[in-house]
């Protein structure tokens, strides 16, 4: 296998104990810092270069938000790898117990292309600070942030303990035959499942951060003006290639009505009027993801938008009505600039057929009354939620962020990052004496060493009371 040695030499210099101590772990992070302030403006330039991303978009996405993940753990790291005590019976109020976070070892990062600073990088930031080794295979189809990530960042972390793999399917795959100690994937489900059997070839365990039809519900009550620029920015940003952006929307026909002139008009203010010459809007990243979301243009009918330049991988913001549930659009994650309106009659109807699905990585809903939004969120199930705006909620680094379900296994972003990578040990330490108050355990038993037994040791409910 081409990549065992790389293994191999990564997993000795854990063995080592190289990568435990607070001090190597906040070097490396502050190392990450400086790649960021060091090669932001090729940052800027290989996104806009693999996706058209406006300078702002990449900034906030791909710098910006890491920059938080990476100040919240450098400010926390000392609290988090302290050991955590635990309760402890009456039994044992002599002995230490505690939980001890201990890195897994040596760890794989697969990262996709979308977001190719920040979805590898966010994770990687978790990895370091639980004290792992780490290889970071980024993605082969955002080719330039690919090539700068894999010649810049081998240059500011330790080569002994971190690096970067690069390749397409067949490198990946032989990547995978290797045994790690933890697999961190961000990617679409069907390939989630290669790596998950993978991995379960040497039971190692897995985060897989996936995606789906994330969907929007908005109710008759709202202001249409917000709603129309909150959903547009979140379903456009990035040319649609979010794994959270809203999926589709779900609103009455009195509803898409009032929506339509106002989406028209949000993207006209956002885009002018030819999105084509923005310089905030972005383009598909590859001819065959091009080819992908043009042929899902083909489902219900355009009400805006709708142009495409194969040339410049170019699909304008686009919102389509009279969609059906069976349509090729509703049956696929769509990863782009395209919005479909699925007309229900009420919320109890937009629940049901959220719920009718695969439970989605995100679920937005929009309404004035705070009711009908905390109905749709203790009536569904998703990843995560987030009422009456999109994206939002990945910027907080105290909330965690993963799927659900067909959606993805797992979770990160700021202290649950350090979690997802730290195995929680569990340690009792007990001293050599005392050995009399060992006697009621031994051989030969008696109802009296058991009723000892029960009465130092037991877990009482807290409203229990005893009648003396």
């Amino acid at each position: 296998n081409p990549f065992a040695g790389l293994v191999s030499h990564l997993r000795a210099s854990w063995l080592s104990g190289k990568t435990r101590p607070m001090e190597y772990r906040i070097a490396q992070l502050e190392a990450l810092g400086h790649f960021l302030d060091d090669k932001k403006q090729q940052i800027l330039e290989a996104t806009a270069s693999d996706l058209g991303k406006a300078p702002f978009e990449a900034e906030l996405s791909e710098i910006f938000l890491c920059k938080n993940e990476l100040h919240e753990t450098l400010n926390n790291l000392s609290r988090w790898m302290k050991d955590e005590q635990v309760d402890r019976t009456l039994a044992m109020q002599l002995d230490s117990a505690f939980i001890r976070k201990e890195p897994y070892g040596v760890v794989l990062i697969i990262a996709p292309w979308n977001y190719p600073i920040h979805l590898f990088l966010v994770p990687l930031i978790g990895a370091i600070a639980a004290g792992n080794c780490v290889i970071v295979k980024p993605s082969e189809v955002s080719k330039k942030t690919e090539r700068l990530v894999a010649e810049a960042l081998p240059s500011y972390l330790d080569k002994d303990c971190f690096a970067v793999v690069t390749g397409g399917v067949p490198e990946t795959t032989r990547l995978l035959e290797n045994k790690f100690d933890y697999i961190f994937f961000t990617g679409i489900p069907p390939v989630g499942r290669i790596v998950m059997t993978a991995a379960a070839k040497h039971l190692t365990p897995v985060t897989l951060e996936l995606g789906g039809k994330n969907p929007c519900y908005v109710s008759d009550t709202c202001d249409v003006t917000n709603v129309a620029r909150r959903v547009a920015w979140g379903r456009f940003f990035n040319a649609g290639q979010t794994c959270i952006a809203p999926d589709y929307l779900l609103c009455t026909l009195e509803m898409q009505e009032k929506l339509l002139p106002a989406l028209r008009k949000a993207i006209e203010d956002f885009y002018g009027p030819n999105p084509r010459e923005s310089p905030d809007f972005g383009r598909i990243v590859g001819d065959k993801q091009f080819q992908r979301v043009q042929r899902l243009l083909g489902s219900g009918r355009v009400a805006i938008g709708g142009q495409t330049d194969e040339a410049e991988r170019y699909i304008a913001p686009t919102v389509l009505v009279d969609v059906q549930p069976s349509d090729p659009i509703m049956q696929e994650e769509i990863f782009g600039p395209i919005l479909p309106i699925i007309v229900i009659a009420n919320m109890d109807e937009a629940i049901d057929f959220i719920n009718s699905r695969e439970r989605p990585l995100a679920l937005y809903a929009f309404s004035s009354n705070d009711k009908v939004v905390n109905q749709v969120l203790e009536r569904t199930s998703s990843g995560g939620f987030c009422g009456n705006d999109t994206l939002m909620h990945v910027t907080l680094t105290s909330l965690p962020f993963g799927g659900i379900g067909n959606s993805g296994l797992g979770m990160h972003h700021g202290k649950f990052s350090f979690d997802t990578f730290s195995h929680r040990r569990g340690c009792l330490k007990r001293g050599m004496g005392r050995e009399p108050l060992n006697g009621p355990r031994y051989p030969p038993y008696s109802q009296q060493k058991f009723g000892v037994i029960w009465a130092t040791s037991k877990v009482t409910r807290k409203n229990d009371c005893t009648l003396l």
